[in-house]
């Protein structure tokens, strides 16, 4: 697949992911959602990737989805023109966004920038989310005389509980990167010209671990964050120590603990 809209390149073990239309704070449309799917199973795919970082191009990270592409869409009765290389494919994948998040390779977010509507809710199923500073972060839905999407309900209670996410939902109000880290809907909140290096830093230290073990330990914090069934959440533990035991990632550490030496998982 042909990438208009984002750029790709590998950091040692880390790929970055830059949504790339400058010139509209990287507003999103279908074909980027498509492109960064496919991106993303790309690196998923790739063994000499162990985690990802999301970054945006220029000075804005993603300011929201881009209403003229939208409008377009629906007056064109939900057909985009796709242009040379945005395959159906793509599109069914990005269709799961949450899904295809929560069992990719570990994902991190460097927020550098507005990061406004599904701007904002495509992040919050990532595993840890940097943002800058001065960034602007808003679930504005409301102000759209909509509601929030990409499982962003959700989300946004189990980052910063029952008050403050129903806050941020029903008010539609816009938080700078410094408030948003006090509200704990991002995890770092660094200097502006630092929100990349600081999520490749902390993408490095999930990348030198091992890749399926990763995976399956996401798995088990989506499915049990909130589980109430503490026999159900051991089950799943059990079933995924079973696979582990038997894996040559398990055999590997054992054998470098046992030589004194780091594992190499890669």
């Amino acid at each position: 697949m042909e990438y208009t809209q984002i750029l790709t390149e590998a950091r040692d073990a880390v790929a970055v992911l830059t949504l790339n239309r400058p010139e509209r704070l990287n507003a999103w449309t279908r074909r980027m959602s498509a492109e960064l799917a496919h991106a993303i199973e790309a690196a998923n795919a790739d063994p000499a990737i162990g985690a990802m970082v999301v970054t945006g191009a220029g000075r804005g990270f993603c300011a929201g989805a881009d209403i003229a592409d939208t409008f377009k869409s629906q007056l064109d009765g939900g057909a985009e023109e796709s242009g040379d290389g945005a395959d159906e494919a793509g599109t069914r994948r990005a269709a799961n966004w949450v899904q295809l998040v929560r069992d990719s390779k570990p994902m991190v977010a460097a927020i550098n920038g507005p990061a406004i509507g599904v701007g904002l809710t495509m992040v919050l199923p990532m595993d840890f989310l940097v943002a800058a500073e001065s960034a602007k972060l808003s679930a504005r839905f409301v102000k759209m005389g909509l509601v929030p999407e990409l499982a962003s309900s959700h989300f946004l209670v189990q980052r910063c509980g029952w008050g403050l996410g129903s806050d941020l939902a029903l008010s539609g109000r816009t938080v700078q990167g410094s408030e948003a880290g006090e509200l704990g809907l991002v995890d770092e909140v660094v200097a502006d010209s630092a929100a990349l290096d600081a999520a490749l830093e902390r993408a490095a230290t999930y990348a030198e671990n091992p890749a399926p073990q990763l995976r399956m330990i996401k798995r088990l914090l989506t499915s049990n964050a909130a589980q109430v069934d503490l026999s159900e959440v051991q089950r799943l533990e059990l079933a995924a120590l079973e696979e582990c035991y038997a894996s040559p990632e398990h055999a590997e550490a054992v054998a470098a603990f046992m030589e004194k030496r780091p594992p190499v998982f890669r």
